[in-house]
């Protein structure tokens, strides 16, 4: 069995907060470059320009690229041969106090959704546990900005409206959704599971790299479908129009009951942040 301190925990969250927040993921500004060399209008690539320029000076001078620091969402890997001196739930939250305080991030987390007294250090987190073999934790960053977060929706469709309902309402989310969650966008969708473990996978799928496809071929084929389908829209970056409205479609699926086909659509801005460590 693996000790490790919640001390280190603590420490690394600190520091991932702060590092996902001034750095976009490769194949994120990768995404984004290659969108603006093959927009042909003149608007949707001057945007374009403007969000490569955004980043760069974020990475440059480090200060965040986005005023939205986002909720704290944070996913752990806990190997089951590793055992951890401390709470790790309170090490967590410890680290994005620390983070969100010494990197000089906005701190947008309420301690009530109704009565909306901000908590002053953007805790608590949103942590995602899963247990796993091994003896190391793999802990993924993921600052979640709420004008994309808000245009998200779920929807508990009928097994017979098949895979083409699933596509109508995928695709009438983001028209729905417009300019408001700042597109290019990267749209997570989970399908399957029940209620809350659909939305917990359209969530996940938000942290796969951009230009990866999903390992089963009919999936990987829909995730192609639905992104020339939405940039079909003519959305275009910021609202303003073009053919790049979104960036990439990450389809995450699991097993369901026969009587139900759940679908979930969570969106991220074109600062997808997520940033990953294994200790």
């Amino acid at each position: 069995m693996r000790e490790l301190s919640a001390e280190i925990i603590a420490n690394t969250v600190k520091r991932l907060c702060i590092e996902a927040n001034l750095r976009l993921p490769k194949d994120i500004k990768a995404c984004i470059e290659n969108s603006f060399d093959t927009e042909p209008w003149a608007g949707a690539k001057d945007i374009l320009g403007k969000i490569i320029e955004n980043y760069t000076i974020a990475e440059n001078e480090l200060k965040p690229i986005c005023q939205d620091t986002g909720a704290a969402c944070v996913f752990v890997k806990i190997g089951q041969d590793v055992h951890i001196n401390g709470n790790l739930t309170d090490a967590i939250n410890e680290g994005v106090r620390q983070g969100y305080k010494e990197g000089f991030l906005r701190k947008s987390i309420v301690n009530d959704p109704i009565e909306r007294i901000n908590t002053g250090d953007n805790t608590p987190a949103m942590i995602y546990y899963d247990i796993v073999e091994g003896d190391k934790v793999e802990i993924t960053l993921a600052p979640k900005g709420f004008g994309s977060e808000n245009m998200s929706r779920i929807k508990m469709l009928k097994p017979s409206d098949s895979v083409e309902g699933v596509i109508d309402f995928v695709v009438d989310t983001v028209m729905k959704a417009g300019s408001n969650p700042c597109p290019p966008i990267v749209v997570g969708v989970g399908i399957g599971g029940t209620f809350d473990k659909c939305a917990y996978l359209a969530k996940k799928a938000l942290l796969r790299e951009a230009q990866s496809e999903n390992p089963v071929p009919y999936y990987a084929e829909l995730e192609r479908t639905l992104l020339n389908k939405i940039n079909a829209l003519g959305i275009g970056p910021q609202g303003f129009g073009g053919k790049t409205t979104a960036l990439a479609v990450n389809i995450e699926t699991m097993p369901t009951h026969i009587a139900g086909l759940p679908v979930a659509v969570n969106i991220n801005c074109h600062v997808t942040r997520h940033v990953k460590e294994v200790i």
